[in-house]
């Protein structure tokens, strides 16, 4: 197998998603409904606290920015597990694999495609938070692009693992797949520092790429210092979260293929 036809496989399931994409504009429109809703909402908190707040007035768009920054990593866990899921909704993960296409070729298109849907998402917020509240997600600068990244990562992990799950027990743990995420909000200090935790629940954060990224958000904001150590040891993590993702959705796929799952899955 060559390196170009390995590469129009993983071209052609992008495609498909993005047709999918192109011909349901209520799909489309979910992709920037929630980050901006959230958007709004966290826009007029923080405009409330910063007329009434001396902390929060010393960097205005702290609260907004960490809304959009925490739309990424929902958003690119959401970008693996949902197109998974309506391809087991359709019956269609048989037909996919009956094709030449590899386990390695699907997973980097769910990437691919997990990406356009974060950008088009929380880039639609970011833009509005610019011309309804003049703050600027884009103000962090550079290390923005490192804040982005690492939390699109570690969102491709949680949701290779969910669908993982998903292949091993089934539709029956959909609603995790939904929800999974929003455990570790408490533990990321998506919008209060590590320091606020209890001393048990430090060590967990610790290992979370995200309350990394939040961590160094508030350090630019708050103090205009960026923590390269905190995102290196987040990178660490990160590699380490995607190739036990890869790793957990390999055994999950070749075990339901081995007993014949594929052509059960579904509702």
């Amino acid at each position: 197998m060559s390196a170009g036809a390995s590469l129009r496989r993983l071209h052609a399931v992008v495609l498909r998603y993005l047709y999918l994409l192109r011909g349901s504009w209520p799909r489309l429109l979910e992709q920037a409904y929630w980050p901006t809703v959230q958007m709004i909402i966290w826009g007029f908190i923080t405009i409330f606290l910063a007329q009434n707040s001396t902390w929060v007035a010393q960097a205005v768009g702290i609260l907004l920015s960490a809304v959009l920054l925490w739309d990424v990593l929902f958003r690119s866990q959401l970008g693996i597990s949902v197109p998974f899921m309506e391809e087991m909704f359709a019956r269609n993960l048989a037909q996919l694999f009956v094709s030449p296409l590899r386990v390695g070729e699907f997973l980097g298109a769910l990437m691919l495609i997990s990406l356009l849907r974060t950008l088009v998402g929380v880039g639609t917020a970011a833009v509005l938070a610019i011309a309804l509240y003049s703050i600027s997600l884009f103000e962090l600068g550079w290390p923005l692009l490192y804040f982005f990244v690492s939390l699109l990562v570690f969102g491709w992990a949680i949701g290779l693992v969910m669908c993982a799950l998903l292949l091993r027990f089934g539709l029956g743990v959909e609603s995790l797949a939904w929800a999974s995420i929003f455990a570790l909000a408490p533990i990321s200090c998506i919008y209060y520092p590590l320091a606020i935790l209890p001393q048990w629940l430090q060590l967990p954060a610790l290992y979370l790429p995200s309350s990394y990224a939040f961590e160094g958000m508030r350090e630019i904001l708050l103090y205009g210092r960026f923590d390269a150590a905190g995102l290196a040891r987040a990178a660490v993590l990160n590699a380490a979260y995607l190739a036990l993702g890869c790793l957990a959705f390999r055994q999950a796929f070749r075990a339901a293929r081995e007993r014949g799952l594929l052509l059960r899955l579904g509702e």
